[in-house]
């Protein structure tokens, strides 16, 4: 029978923007890691992630819910579990020695023995050599590296792996994530369970024993994948293969995003986030659907290898394109619409029209800018007046990206325009394209 050694019960927790209105950002979260087991944790960016590693580290409270580490509440940074960050999150005038022992001295541990457990964590972690170097002189895998001597060197029971290889390149992060399984197989270090957030979905399958899906607006665990299959893994395999498509399947099917998602029709409202694709990689992707050797239909995990994008960016542009009307998802599979073969069959011109007729019918935020406009007699207004809306919902960053993605969908709908100096979104001067695209 597994063992629990970090659970959260019914978790909740909300953040306040800068007008003071909360945000729900994890909702009912019900999560238990077992000993001797690696999860990976897949989801949209804000959907509540990183804030869910936080709180079970320690480093943030549940605003509800329980939060238990080998059976008791945690109250405070937990001591036997460490966490390591995207962002390398070194101090560059210290070298990788220092840099490593800060948690150690953190705990009182005296000089003499920390720097012995520094040698022996980088040693471990393949940087011996480099222990009088600063961050500057290192390259991004090797200051990763360093991260994660630092969060070994506390002999944590539980890692936490917040995208700890989304920085690097492929090769790098590749490796780097081979040396860390190398590790846990071989018992070289004393971690009893690892959870990783990542967007990477091949990582995720092939470190794992369990996938887990996020849910978004709010944050919540939706759904899980179990994975028997034994390490080391090798990628091209048919179970792998097979393993990549399912979870694909997993985050388009079940996600309550807008569009048509197995054939159920899910609105967008005013205040959600937009997916984070531009009208480039929309188009790109809706030509490539026409083309050999797809012919309408196509694998995500295929389509991703062909277009070169990363897992998080073909599902963003999928969701778009989803929304939009242009494609439909199912199953893990990639299908456009009528809609969508007429679009790429179109004139810029008649795009532009189709594209603003859709934008005006699925996405809330500029059919109400476009509203906004004409209602004022001046035809212009501050985009302060839809941030400050947005904010009810989203935090500052999120409402910022939220009206830029809008922005740009509307220019080239040209369904509104905008000034980059004055931060002002106005009509377009001609509106003969606008008025047809309405009617």
């Amino acid at each position: 029978m597994s063992t629990p050694i970090v659970e959260l019960k019914s978790v909740n927790k909300s953040f306040h923007s800068a007008d003071g209105t909360a945000r729900l950002v994890l909702q009912d979260v019900d999560f238990t890691l077992n000993e001797g087991e690696i999860v990976a944790l897949l989801g949209q960016s804000g959907s509540g992630k990183s804030t869910m590693l936080r709180i079970m580290a320690g480093l943030i409270p549940a605003d509800k819910g329980e939060v238990l580490y080998q059976g008791l509440p945690i109250y405070g940074a937990a001591r036997g579990i460490s966490m390591v960050f995207q962002s390398f999150a070194l101090f560059p005038w210290l070298t990788v020695q220092k840099n490593v022992e800060l948690g150690l001295e953190a705990q009182g541990v005296s000089i003499k023995e920390r720097e012995r457990r520094a040698q022996a964590a980088i040693e471990m972690i393949g940087l011996t050599g480099f222990e009088g170097a600063l961050p500057r002189e290192l390259s991004g895998g090797m200051r990763q590296r360093v991260g994660i001597a630092r969060a070994l060197v506390l002999e944590p029971e539980v890692l936490l792996m917040d995208e700890a290889f989304s920085a690097l390149d492929v090769l790098t992060g590749e490796r780097l994530r081979e040396d860390i399984l190398e590790l846990w197989n071989n018992k070289e270090i004393p971690t009893k369970a690892i959870l990783i957030v990542s967007h990477n979905i091949e990582e995720a399958v092939m470190m794992a024993d369990r996938v887990l899906i996020f849910a978004s607006d709010p944050g919540r665990v939706r759904a899980e994948l179990p994975i028997t299959l034994n390490h080391p893994r090798e990628v091209e395999s048919q179970e792998i293969r097979a393993l990549i498509d399912n979870v694909y399947g997993l985050m388009t099917t079940g996600s309550a995003r807008p569009g048509r998602l197995a054939g159920v029709e899910i609105k967008l409202q005013l205040g959600d986030r937009l997916p984070e694709a531009d009208i480039t990689r929309m188009e790109g992707i809706l030509e490539l659907l026409t083309e050999e050797p797809f012919h309408g239909r196509a694998d995500l995990p295929k389509l991703a290898e062909d277009t070169e994008l990363t897992d998080n960016e073909l599902l963003e542009v999928s969701r778009a394109l989803t929304l939009l009307g242009f494609v439909q998802l199912a199953q893990g599979d990639v299908v456009i619409t009528k809609l969508g073969i007429n679009y790429i069959a179109s004139t810029n011109a008649e795009r532009q029209r189709i594209f603003s007729k859709q934008l005006l019918e699925h996405v809330p935020l500029i059919a109400y800018i476009r509203h906004g406009l004409e209602q004022d007699p001046s035809g212009d207004l501050p985009e302060d007046l839809f941030l400050k809306l947005l904010r009810f919902t989203l935090n500052q960053v999120e409402a910022e990206r939220a009206l830029s993605i809008a922005i740009e969908w509307g220019r080239y709908g040209d369904v509104f325009e905008y000034n980059f100096n004055t931060g002002v979104i106005y009509l377009p001067k001609d509106e003969e394209n606008i008025n047809e695209s309405i009617g």
